[in-house]
């Protein structure tokens, strides 16, 4: 009960919903395989990123994923959208190929990068500002407006004439 206890305490804490994750912070970085070989997190400082932790049994998750495409195809190279799944070697991979869904996709096979973020359900989304930090969390699932809005702002705070520092969090959601 007390490790309970603890985790309730920390999660509170960070005001993100998840206990290892800070707002104007860097999360922890991890490997993204591409066409151009393997990259990591912090390479794509510059811009925005979107990182979406879902799963292909997850309905939530499987159908806020139109968003990511979307937010992809509007925002352009403006953003970078990685999803991560911890299911089995090829299964969130073959959902996105029979999907026609073209979007980084990270296997995450031994749930080290949901642990180091602490995941405590699925879907997930942050949203990291050109900086690197994140200025977004989604716990459970978000829409079109809430992630349109949540990069919108994210662009502004990397923009160097003073920008909003308005942070918004959506940890009361459902799965």
């Amino acid at each position: 009960m007390i490790p309970g206890l603890v985790l309730a305490a920390l999660t509170a804490s960070a005001g993100t919903g998840l206990a290892t994750i800070r707002y104007d912070a860097p999360p922890p970085n991890f490997p993204i395989q591409t066409p151009r070989g393997i990259e990591y997190l912090s390479s794509l400082r510059g811009r925005v990123v979107v990182i979406d932790f879902w799963a292909t049994w997850c309905d939530v998750c499987t159908a806020e994923m139109k968003y990511f495409v979307r937010a992809q195809e509007t925002f352009g190279n403006r953003i970078a959208v990685v999803t991560i799944s911890d299911e089995l070697h090829d299964v969130a991979a073959n959902y996105f190929r029979l999907s026609n869904i073209e979007l980084p996709l990270v296997e995450d096979v031994d749930g080290a990068i949901f642990r180091s973020y602490s995941i405590p359900k699925i879907p997930v989304t942050l949203v990291l500002d050109p900086a690197g930090d994140v200025s977004y969390v989604s716990v459970g699932g978000l829409s079109w407006e809430e992630l349109e809005r949540a990069i919108e702002q994210a662009q502004a705070e990397g923009a160097p004439s003073g920008a909003s520092t308005e942070q918004h969090t959506d940890t009361s959601r459902p799965n």
